[in-house]
């Protein structure tokens, strides 16, 4: 049985959920005060904000400082690290300038595109923003989460080794937004590259019925297993133009929650510790279902 199953939400800070004045009360205003909030009520939360753009080392010593011995932060890695486009106006003035001129001009860069230089800068800089948390015990893992278009081959299978490189000292989990990585032909390969590697996989609850949808798979490939909650919302789930929020936008019911509790109890007698997160960030609807599913279990 897991030492640990912690339970939490993909973000404290959600715009939705602070207007919503349902969880933070009216006293609670400042980010420090926040933070300190919710980790009287969690113990485990994902920093989302590290997807758009690069955390910072101070930022992670105040995390430090504002939480718990035992609280814990799971960190979603820079999207340009997953080989998402990525805004440039998201890179750093100096990792900018590094830029070829045609790529300066552009929206968006993706991993490819930019020099060794300003990559190792980067990898560096994420690396060191992510070393007060590790120091003190904080870090559970880096998360990341892979778009649509990044298909089971050789190459992305070099690619996904090669971030143990990057970040050795660091657990890292593995989340699939291509569905042909679990299906029927090659769900156990794929399963076997991740335990095999010791990389965890993140187990999603999701809409089915898409190309971007992987199917509710359990199993634990690392002494870390993962399972993000990213609700139900058929009708939002890959349509454009919406809000993170609006897209996630989905609350769960109990019976919803229940078929998980022994799927999370099935990976808990696999794995060392068990995090289970809460992505339907909309409003007080992460905190909510994150609550019941604590009580369930």
């Amino acid at each position: 049985m897991a030492d640990k199953i912690l339970i939490g939400t993909s973000s404290w800070t959600d715009p939705t959920l602070i207007k919503s004045g349902k969880f933070y009360p009216p006293d609670v205003k400042t980010p420090e005060e926040r933070l300190q909030f919710y980790a009287r009520h969690f113990s485990l939360v994902e920093v989302d904000s590290s997807y758009y753009a690069l955390p910072s080392e101070r930022n992670a010593a105040l995390w430090v400082q504002r939480t718990p011995d035992t609280f814990v932060f799971d960190i979603k890695a820079f999207a340009l690290f997953t080989q998402h486009p990525t805004q440039v106006p998201a890179l750093p003035k100096d990792i900018r300038a590094i830029l070829s001129p045609e790529d300066q001009k552009k929206a968006r860069v993706y991993y490819r595109a930019l020099p060794e230089e300003a990559l190792n800068e980067l990898w560096d800089r994420f690396r060191a923003a992510l070393l007060p948390l590790d120091s003190a015990g904080k870090l559970g893992a880096v998360f990341f989460q892979f778009p649509p278009w990044f298909v089971p081959s050789h190459a992305n299978k070099d690619y996904i080794l090669s971030l143990k490189d990057k970040l050795p000292q660091y657990p890292l989990a593995v989340e699939f937004r291509q569905h042909t990585w679990l299906d029927e032909a090659h769900q156990v390969e794929t399963l076997s590259f991740l335990r095999e590697n010791g990389l965890s996989f993140t187990c999603v609850d999701e809409p089915q019925g898409f190309k971007s949808s992987v199917p509710p798979v359990v199993a634990a490939t690392a002494p870390l297993a993962v399972v993000r909650f990213h609700g139900r919302n058929r009708e939002n789930w890959e349509k454009s133009g919406l809000t993170t929020a609006e897209r996630f936008r989905y609350l769960y019911s109990e019976a919803e929650l229940q078929e998980w509790v022994p799927r999370i109890e099935h990976l808990s007698a696999t794995a060392q510790e068990v995090h289970a997160l809460m992505n339907n960030c909309y409003e007080d609807y992460a905190v909510r279902n994150a609550q019941q599913l604590r009580m369930l279990l």
